[in-house]
């Protein structure tokens, strides 16, 4: 069975991969390491044989979480990292260990998957958009607060903005304007994110006519999807370039 691990900045997100089954076989999303540890002991029969993971936290907090499945799993741990170029893309930044290993394993997988020119979008805690040419050069990207940096600034900053959960959701059901300020600053959000859907469409159209693909990936994708009907939802996009930058033989 192998584990793999996407260690964002707010959760990480696990699967595992079972040889015997075709697919993943459980799979979750947690908010600390002890969580993680937790959730895969309680999983019956797992036998863990490796494990690959990707993390955008510090250094210090990744090499804690690895010593500690090595602990509790006796498994061994790749860690992605970065480079210039692999599986035919070539990393655009100038410094290219400086660009976000959770965007540069998407867009090897959407490069992977699209076979030509794509525009990788993933709605995170940030959202970002990273330009991938039908020759495999990154043409760099955008970065820009998501959901839950918007909906937290505005909590934290504005003393009468308070709400739970629930209603945020409930908020959402749809998107006239807000006649409560939960409605007023969801609603508000969620048409930022559109609104910067829409001018990388623009900029990706500039590059390549209509000839391009375009991936939505991260846990609040689906805020923005009826403003790209024509796209495609791979809700595990990094997981693919996981695998293409840590393989198994």
């Amino acid at each position: 069975m192998i584990l793999e691990l996407d260690c964002g900045n707010s959760f990480i997100k696990w699967r595992v991969l079972d040889s015997q089954v075709a697919g993943t076989s459980v799979e979750g999303v947690v908010d600390s390491d002890l969580a993680l540890i937790e959730s895969l002991i309680a999983v019956p029969g797992l036998l863990l044989t490796r494990c690959r993971l990707v993390s955008v936290r510090a250094s210090e907090e990744t090499d804690k979480l690895v010593a500690a499945l090595q602990e509790a799993f006796g498994v061994t741990v790749s860690c992605a990292t970065s480079a210039r170029e692999m599986a035919g893309v070539r990393n655009g930044y100038e410094e290219f260990e400086r660009l976000g290993l959770d965007r540069w394993l998407a867009m090897l997988g959407g490069f992977k998957l699209a076979s030509g020119a794509c525009l990788v979008l993933d709605f995170g805690t940030a959202a970002t958009a990273d330009f991938i040419a039908a020759d495999g050069k990154h043409l760099g990207g955008f970065i820009c607060p998501g959901m839950p940096l918007m909906r937290s600034q505005l909590r934290t900053h504005t003393r009468k903005i308070r709400y739970d959960d629930a209603a945020a959701e409930q908020a959402l059901e749809r998107l006239s304007p807000g006649r409560t300020t939960v409605e007023a600053v969801e609603r508000g959000c969620t048409l930022m994110l559109r609104g910067f859907v829409l001018t990388q469409l623009e900029l990706a159209r500039r590059y390549w006519g209509d000839d391009f693909t375009v991936f939505l990936t991260g846990g609040d994708a689906d805020l923005v999807s009826d403003a790209v009907p024509h796209a495609r939802f791979i809700p595990d996009l990094v997981f693919v370039g996981l695998a293409m930058a840590c393989p198994f033989s």
